[in-house]
């Protein structure tokens, strides 16, 4: 019979809660961004993201972005920091100074309140919030009143994600946001980097300038680019630091990463409501790829593009915006 439990716990050094389930395992860092950094199967020793070593956390905590699954709101870059937004101009730090760019945000490296966690019969559950208000020091670069809500179930069918974001003030804000999810290759272990390939709900390529942000046109797609729509790529075939258009398949938007020698593929099922995706694989130095479910366009309110195209849009007071994505195993072995 499947059980489960939820608990509190360390993580190397870092407060944690830890979700049990079945074989699996998770574990999220509140006071990290809510960083659901671990998600492993302690059968098969599988370890499916990207963690950090003790000897890794000064760097994990320098960045975060390229370990566990850190939120970004808002995402990615925006050219000089500038944000316009309903005929106002925000001004985004620039923390990208190679480009002049603000990137990722700022909810990925600041503490998140714990609401509730506990287990259930076969499922375990983490719930947690981040309240922006004129009290917060996000609230000062980007004055907004919203919550943004985190709810993680584990259980037999793997990993389960839920996102609301309330917009909790008097006037409309911009809701874009994106999963910085980082994928272990291998995740098996005793399996090398040449037993993968992936698949991606890839539509076109944008191009992008020496700053990393859209011209407004779109790439001829490569041999391996059309392979990873269709039977599986390569994750290291080149250097990818790509952005695409979504383009869900029956109905799903969704990645899947198979060891061939294995036998079993991990999926990467998000919502429709990502219009974007990101993919970056370490410069295709190998031991992780960086599939990025994004609402919106890099720099999308300075793009000038039509705002339904690259997925730009907003919360009027008191709505709500909800998306759901999953992470499981296809042919798990026995």
């Amino acid at each position: 019979m499947a059980t489960s439990s939820a608990f509190e716990g360390i993580y190397q050094g870092q407060r944690a809660i830890y979700l049990r389930a079945d074989a699996y395992e998770a574990v999220l860092l509140p006071e990290a961004g809510g960083n659901l950094i671990a998600f492993q199967d302690r059968i098969t020793g599988c370890r499916f993201l990207r963690e950090p070593s003790q000897e890794e956390m000064a760097s994990f905590r320098e960045n975060p972005v390229v370990w566990g699954i850190p939120l970004l709101f808002p995402p990615n870059r925006y050219e000089d920091g500038r944000f316009p937004w309903q005929g106002r101009i925000y001004q985004l730090p620039v923390n990208e100074r190679e480009r002049d760019n603000h990137l990722h945000g700022f909810l990925h490296q600041i503490p998140w309140e714990v609401e509730s966690f506990g287990s259930k019969g076969s499922e375990s559950f983490v719930t947690v919030a981040v309240r922006i208000d004129e009290d917060h020091p996000v609230y000062r670069r980007f004055p907004f009143r919203f919550t943004v809500r985190l709810r993680y179930a584990l259980g037999p069918d793997g990993l389960a994600q839920q996102v609301t974001v309330r917009n909790d003030g008097d006037e409309p804000m911009p809701c874009l946001l994106a999963f910085h999810t980082t994928l272990n290759v291998p995740f098996a272990p005793g399996s090398r980097e040449s037993d993968y390939s992936f698949k991606l709900t890839a539509g076109r390529r944008w191009e992008m300038n020496e700053r990393m942000l859209p011209t407004g046109t779109f790439m001829e797609l490569a041999p391996e680019e059309e392979a990873m729509k269709g039977d599986g790529a390569d994750p290291f075939w080149t250097s990818l630091d790509h952005h695409y258009t979504a383009e869900p398949q029956m109905g799903r938007n969704r990645m899947e990463l198979t060891d061939r020698k294995r036998g079993m593929t991990l999926v990467y099922d998000v919502g429709t409501s990502y219009k974007q995706w990101m993919l970056y694989n370490n410069g295709g130095r190998g031991g992780f790829i960086c599939p990025e479910p994004q609402v919106s366009l890099v720099n999308a309110p300075n793009t000038g593009l039509p705002a339904e195209e690259i997925g730009l849009f907003g919360l009027e007071p008191g709505e709500i915006w909800e998306e759901r994505a999953r992470l499981y195993v296809k042919s798990r072995p026995s």
